[in-house]
């Protein structure tokens, strides 16, 4: 859809502000005050005019400390707010599927953070609801915006490494192994829909598929070694009902060869490293974390008769100088992604992945999950 036919074309076409409200943005602080709204004041094109949290109270209280204006007590409330042309929602996972809707009903463009529904039904009724109602669409997989991964697809297609052979990539998920915060105890029930497979490797294969291509045939294990967690500020040990192995092993349509296998919690050794290996040369991808979509991360690489691999500075190009002091935030790769929005909406691209591809993308989880349970 281009913009001509945005419900918000008419404000936006003449270069003004694009009006945001965030669903989530609380006065105790969060994901949605470390990142977006941190991302959105750094970016010109954008103004944060409202926000939203579960009750009138604490929605002032969040308005006040942050100098938002409008402050509601309901999803639907901000949505249905003339001054609002872009939702954010930025809550858990299995509050996703409410706040988008209300946001759609509303008629309101709308980002929501990944993973957009609890499972492949909620994604398919979202996705669908937009479209027919002809609504622009953002989702939070900001790995394939990040000035790191855009820059290794172009590596990739500019033949540094030649043809590409097989790519390996290992990662830590954080949150999912033998201890948990009180906040995450509800990413250990797979029905909320936040597991290790749908959110840290989630992010990172959506990121290897748009610098690699798609899986053309796959096998995957699926299992959890830890039977409980114990929560880190109470000792308490809880039921842990989530996979805290994903190992995924396949042919990308180009025939490359994937190993993939995330791990839960964090190890004393490797926590990321993707390695892609060509007729040519090889790059590599480490970082702290397996949240590739949070980074930060390094790119050595060497090609040709070099055999050690050396770093790969960013170009400046990829850069946005208004983000300069965030490259070790959690609101740089946000960041890159609000501004590929924005570019979306001026020119009436799509770089920013929307609710159809994250259909598309929860529809690879079905087959690896799908996969497990053949063995």
């Amino acid at each position: 859809m281009s913009l001509a036919s945005s419900p918000t074309s008419s404000s936006l076409a003449s270069g003004s502000s694009i009006g945001v409200g965030i669903i989530g943005l609380s006065a105790s602080g969060g994901w949605a005050a470390a990142s977006h709204l941190p991302a959105l004041r750094a970016l010109d094109g954008f103004d944060v005019r409202a926000l939203s949290t579960s009750n009138p109270d604490s929605a002032r209280r969040a308005g006040e400390q942050y100098g938002v204006p409008l402050a509601f007590g309901s999803a639907k409330e901000l949505a249905e707010s003339p001054d609002v042309d872009l939702v954010v929602v930025s809550v858990k996972a299995p509050d996703h599927y409410a706040n988008v809707m209300a946001a759609l009903n509303a008629g309101k463009m709308v980002l929501s953070e990944w993973p957009l529904g609890k499972n492949a039904s909620e994604t398919k009724e979202l996705a669908e609801t937009a479209q027919a109602k002809g609504i622009r669409t953002f989702i939070g997989l900001q790995a394939r915006t990040s000035p790191h991964v855009r820059y290794l697809r172009d590596l990739i297609a500019d033949g540094y490494v030649g043809d590409v052979l097989s790519t390996t990539l290992v990662g830590s998920g954080f949150a999912y192994g033998g201890t948990v915060d009180q906040g995450n105890v509800y990413l250990l029930d797979p029905a909320n829909g936040a597991t290790l497979l749908t959110i840290p490797f989630g992010h990172t294969i959506d990121a290897l598929t748009m610098v690699l291509g798609e899986f053309a045939d796959l096998d995957a294990t699926v299992v959890t070694r830890y039977a409980t967690a114990r929560v880190a500020q109470t000792g308490e040990e809880v039921p842990k009902r989530t996979a805290d192995q994903v190992a995924v092993q396949g042919v990308l349509e180009s025939g490359t060869v994937v190993s993939a296998h995330y791990r839960g919690g964090l190890n004393r050794g490797t926590n990321f490293l993707w390695e892609i290996n060509g007729t040519q040369g090889d790059i590599q991808i480490t970082g702290p974390t397996g949240h590739l979509q949070i980074g930060p991360v390094t790119l050595r690489g060497a090609r040709g008769e070099n055999r050690e691999l050396a770093e790969l500075p960013l170009p400046a190009a990829y850069e946005l100088p208004a983000l300069a002091d965030a490259r070790t935030s959690p609101a740089y790769t946000i960041g890159h992604a609000y501004a590929g929005i924005r570019e979306d909406l001026n020119q009436g691209t799509h770089r920013v992945a929307d609710f159809t591809h994250a259909h598309h993308r929860q529809q690879l989880f079905d087959r690896i999950e799908e996969a497990a349970k053949r063995k």
